[in-house]
């Protein structure tokens, strides 16, 4: 009996190998069809969205999509409506969106205290601020971090010999920053001092000079910030007001690294009073940033 049944089984066995090798080959043909498929045709419509960017105007056919959007825990959640008042400044829909980047951010940053223990807030503010100054843009992961790293106040860097509020340390893919300096740029909201908005900056402009040559977001953002200073250097009576004018402070003008990031925080924190200041550069600014929301 024993010998008759592994016989039957043997029999089996040598018939449904080569059916189970088809099926396996012909999903490994699908799969293989889908996988071309997708790589040629994002490879269309990035080099179209490109185009349309370079050539008719600066925006992304879409911004906003996910297979699956992550939801932020109601502990964040509660963190965010109390001590990030741009958060409450969007929509519904805005808002969930919103959530999910700053998950994203929470998830797969590493946040490391020195002498201090990382709360919930500080994850949440930190990946909130990073959020929002790439809300506009669908490439929002600023790729050269992987890591924040907070002081509870001012530190002394090694590497400059200098005591430092808050960098971006490309060497070491981290934001740093001191987090009495960074609570206090969201203190006072209208100050155009926020330590956490010119650092991400100075981050995502890095990152976008390594992606430009492929990636719309990055197109967007530094060809029309290239506009801006051509528009500056053209201009001497605009450039002369810009600088005299006290609303930006001197260390805008240290270089182009520096004025990117003091132009957003600026944009940031007093857009009705940049608006009214300086119409055009506050335009270019909000096109740089793709900012259509929170009533900017």
């Amino acid at each position: 009996m024993n010998t008759n049944m592994l016989k039957i089984v043997s029999l089996l066995q040598k018939q449904e190998s080569p059916l189970v090798f088809k099926i396996v080959v012909i999903l490994l043909g699908v799969i293989t069809a889908f996988l071309v498929v997708f790589i040629i045709s994002r490879g269309v419509f990035l080099f179209f969205e490109m185009a349309f960017v370079e050539f008719f105007k600066k925006k992304q056919f879409f911004i906003h999509f996910y297979f699956r959007k992550k939801k932020l825990s109601q502990n964040y959640r509660l963190i965010l409506k109390q001590e990030f008042s741009f958060y409450n400044k969007l929509n519904p829909i805005e808002r969930k969106n919103f959530e999910h980047r700053i998950q994203y951010f929470i998830n797969n940053w590493e946040f490391i205290g020195k002498e201090i223990e990382v709360t919930n807030a500080m994850k949440v503010k930190i990946a909130a601020t990073a959020t929002k100054i790439t809300f506009g843009f669908r490439d929002y992961k600023i790729q050269c971090i992987d890591k924040v790293v907070i002081y509870p106040r001012t530190y002394f860097s090694t590497i400059n010999q200098q005591w430092h509020k808050g960098e971006f340390n490309m060497g070491y893919n981290a934001l740093i920053f001191s987090w009495e300096d960074f609570i206090k740029g969201y203190a006072i909201e209208d100050d155009n001092l926020n330590l956490g908005v010119h650092e991400c900056i100075h981050a995502l402009h890095f990152s976008f000079l390594k992606s430009r040559r492929y990636n719309t977001s990055a197109a967007i953002f530094l060809d029309t910030f290239l506009e801006l200073t051509r528009d500056l250097d053209a201009d001497d009576a605009l450039k002369q007001k810009l600088i005299s004018s006290g609303y930006f402070r001197a260390y805008a003008f240290e270089n182009q690294f520096e004025f990117i990031s003091v132009l957003v925080e600026n944009f940031i924190e007093t857009p009705s009073e940049f608006r009214s200041q300086f119409p055009n550069i506050y335009g270019k600014v909000k096109m740089m940033l793709n900012f259509n929301f929170a009533g900017y």
